[in-house]
């Protein structure tokens, strides 16, 4: 049993939460964890059927939970749709930036309009997100921003340049708001999932903006054991379940993480030593 099978915390009893990606994947599995968890949540996604599935798990916490249909990538969205969550939540204490697309493919064979997808969804995405959301954050309690980075931002993952640089984007990023609000009290972290089971490596991820195409089809899987988890998972999994990201995500959003800044979480089972 995952540990956020047992009785949750309750870190968020009084705090506003958007989350970007929110119809599947790691990003429904935070707001699945910070719904459990007492919090407001506005999830935030371009797929009504990923919204609607993730109405449907919140059960029980469905009346604390609102959702939005949101492009990341497009500018005129974001800015409507974080206006909505906000007045919707009436404020806003913590912002997860969780939707992200991935785009696999040899160099050679990588379109121009695929590398330009990745990092408009990925990196852009996160900009446009973050710079409407800070005014609301500003006024936040115990402010914080969890951005997704990625294992890949710093290791390398085959296949996946683009991903890759669009991760690292969001690492550099995140390290430079941290210092530009740090006086105002706000705080940005970003996660690094790596062998973690999602839209984006199992393919069934419900919107472009959590999923993407698997490996080339003449894929060296040699090239992939440097990225293979050394924790032990039930039945020899090779991805851990979203839930192992999504019980992190909820410790740097709370009240919990009041002093870490600036900084990441890699979160994959000892692939990277």
């Amino acid at each position: 049993m995952s540990p956020s099978a047992e009785a949750p915390l309750s870190r968020y009893a009084a705090r506003r939460v958007l989350i970007t990606g929110g119809g599947s994947g790691i990003g429904q599995a935070c707001v699945l964890r910070i719904l459990a968890e007492g919090g407001r949540v506005a999830a935030a996604d371009i797929s009504p059927d990923g919204l609607a599935d993730t109405v449907a798990k919140a059960g029980e916490h469905g009346d604390r939970l609102s959702t939005v249909v949101l492009d990341v990538g497009d500018e005129d969205s974001v800015r409507d749709g974080v206006a909505q969550a906000v007045k919707t939540l009436g404020g806003l204490d913590t912002l997860v930036n969780a939707a992200g697309i991935l785009r696999s493919a040899h160099l050679t064979e990588t379109t121009l309009a695929d590398f330009e997808q990745v990092l408009r969804i990925n990196l852009i995405g996160t900009f446009l997100v973050t710079r409407e959301a800070i005014a609301a954050l500003r006024d936040g309690k115990g402010a914080a921003v969890v951005n997704f980075s990625s294992t890949s931002a710093q290791f390398a993952h085959p296949y996946m340049s683009a991903y890759a640089a669009s991760k690292g984007g969001v690492l550099a990023m995140t390290h430079t708001w941290a210092l530009e609000f740090a006086k105002a009290g706000i705080r940005f972290n970003s996660v690094q999932p790596g062998s973690i089971s999602s839209g984006m490596t199992d393919g069934t991820g419900a919107s472009r903006q959590s999923v993407g195409p698997g490996l080339p089809e003449d894929a060296d899987y040699a090239l992939f054991g440097k990225v293979a988890p050394m924790l032990p998972l039930d039945g020899g999994a090779i991805f851990a379940n979203p839930d192992a990201v999504a019980g992190v995500v909820a410790m740097l959003g709370s009240d919990d993480a009041y002093f870490i800044t600036g900084t990441e979480v890699r979160i994959d089972g000892g692939s990277h030593m």
